[in-house]
């Protein structure tokens, strides 16, 4: 796409004075500041286009070479020290945040060097096994965690006592220095972290013996956990302030909690569902039986009817687990499995003998009895 005249992106015409371009030029960058149109991709263009016209136009000798040759006479070599590929960066860099000083802070978020720094402890993860149980009906633990805490001894200031602490010469106590830079645009105040105190605006003329200046010492914590129930493996659970202290007083990190599941010696998690192989004996699938399976409840009694086929699966509704939103339950899937014995007496496999050439154990399945894909198709479903 062919770029458009540099007096058409200012709104200026070619006999403009330089006031008269800087005035148009202000205006463009207010009406597509980034900060007055987060996320726009078109307003950046033409926040960059617009500063990309105004430092060709306000320079003497880049401009009398534009009017004379055009876009032609603006290359790497000879054009403006952005070209087209300048960055937010280099706007601000070279031109200064014109918004946030010279017009009152109405853009405020790129001022946050005028705040003084607040240290922040670092987040701590630790992971936490559940048994089946545990997600069931939640649970009460306490965990020891070997982090960074406040020094006792200095109380976290860094300082061998009250008097050691004085406020930064450098910035006054306010964490940040001022200065003031002649520009294109005039005047600009910017403001970075001081660097003598590093932001906190205050120095420590003689540190603390036990943490030697840090106000943060290593220790293990007891920390009680409270789990609701109906999480699953894989979540997370985020403990405010529960993680390693901040240096020389500040916000504590947080404690992030990974969720994992103790293997249970019957029973198979599946989302909400719990999975149960029960295996009976060939009478039993024939005949017909009582059976017991587990449940996270304990243990319940279900009916197998006569002619019960290897992996046929029955429901027990609401013996699952909960859902942590509070949908209900999940249910029990048992899977239904007839065992088959590997060796047999010779009476007993004289009897399979004459079951084999029996009509009845002819397989014969019929509509009622479903395949294997759609027993999973509906288990699934």
């Amino acid at each position: 796409m062919s770029k458009r005249d540099y007096y058409e992106v200012l709104g200026v015409s070619k006999g403009a004075s330089k006031d008269e371009i800087k005035k148009a030029y202000r205006k463009q960058a207010l009406k597509y500041h980034p900060d007055k149109n987060p996320g726009s991709k078109e307003a950046e263009e033409n926040f960059k286009e617009a500063a990309e016209a105004y430092e060709v136009l306000s320079n003497d000798e880049k401009r009398a070479r534009y009017d004379k040759y055009g876009h032609a006479g603006m290359g790497n070599n000879m054009g403006g020290g952005f070209g087209g590929g300048m960055t937010m960066e280099d706007i601000f860099s070279s031109f200064g945040d014109i918004f946030g000083d010279a017009f009152g802070g109405a853009f405020g978020s790129r001022r946050s060097g005028r705040s003084r720094s607040v240290n922040k402890g670092t987040n701590l993860r630790l992971k936490v096994k559940l048994t089946l149980e545990e997600f069931a009906h939640g649970a009460e633990k306490r965990v020891k965690v070997n982090k960074y805490v406040s020094c006792n001894t200095c109380h976290g200031t860094g300082a061998a006592s009250e008097s050691d602490v004085t406020t930064c010469s450098a910035c006054k106590g306010t964490g940040h220095t001022t200065r003031v830079m002649n520009t294109i645009l005039g005047q600009m105040q910017t403001s970075a972290p001081c660097n003598v105190c590093g932001g906190e605006g205050k120095v420590i003329t003689k540190k603390c013996p036990k943490c030697y200046g840090e106000g943060i010492v290593q220790a293990e914590e007891v920390i009680p956990l409270s789990i609701p129930a109906g999480l699953s493996p894989g979540m997370q659970l985020s403990v405010s302030s529960k993680g390693n202290a901040a240096r020389r007083g500040g916000i504590n990190g947080d404690l992030i909690v990974v969720i994992e599941e103790e293997p249970h010696p019957e029973l198979i998690r599946e989302g909400n569902d719990i999975i149960y192989n029960l295996f009976i004996s060939i009478p039993d699938a024939i005949l017909g039986a009582n059976a017991e399976v587990p449940t996270i409840e304990g243990k319940v009694r279900i009916k197998i009817d006569p002619g019960t086929q290897g992996g046929k699966i029955l429901r027990l509704r609401g013996k699952g687990l909960p859902d942590v939103n509070g949908y209900g339950k999940g249910d029990l899937l048992v899977n239904v499995n007839v065992w088959i014995p590997k060796t047999l007496t010779k009476e007993e496999q004289k009897i399979m003998e004459e079951y084999r050439s029996s009509s009845t154990f002819t397989p014969r399945p019929d509509a009622d009895d479903k395949g294997f894909f759609d027993r999973v198709k509906n288990y699934f479903s």
